[in-house]
């Protein structure tokens, strides 16, 4: 499976007039996917380590996981069109029934909370890897123009 996915890690969390932009990639390439401000906001979260008073959306569907003795086992982004992601969530189900693998259907920005909660590895079908325009030198800019100026990203 390896030369058909990319792997990818969240590179920065960025806030836009409409949401968020979580900008993915790796040593190759980096490419973003624009998120409403809630699950934006979950992954930000997840990233800091941020405990919460009560569970959130993801941390219930974790639960539910654990409860059923389900294994998330990876999350792919495996389709791209009009600007709009696709993602699959592989589920390994084991219990005195047996061994099952669950493939689910699931918008990227879910799939990326729950498995940055579950520490488990984020891919990219290789076909939309390498279709993504590269955001590096962007993702490069904003993070430096944010250093140089901190405090400027929480007034807008």
């Amino acid at each position: 499976m390896q030369k058909d996915v990319a792997v990818v890690t969240i590179k920065g969390v960025m806030p836009t007039a409409n949401g968020c932009a979580i900008f993915l990639g790796n040593d190759e390439k980096t490419f973003v996917i624009y998120v409403d401000n809630s699950v934006g906001s979950a992954i930000q979260m997840t990233l800091n380590g941020v405990k919460k008073d009560r569970p959130l959306t993801h941390d219930l569907i974790g639960s539910i996981f654990l409860g059923l003795g389900a294994t998330l086992e990876h999350v792919i982004v495996n389709d791209a069109r009009d600007g709009t992601y696709f993602a699959r969530i592989l589920l390994r189900m084991e219990n005195e029934l047996g061994r099952k693998l669950v493939e689910l259907d699931a918008r990227p920005s879910d799939s990326i909370v729950l498995a940055l909660q579950q520490k488990k590895p984020i891919y990219v079908a290789r076909p939309v890897f390498d279709t993504v325009e590269d955001m590096t030198e962007i993702l490069e800019r904003v993070l430096k123009q944010q250093s140089e100026n901190p405090g400027d990203d929480e007034t807008s």
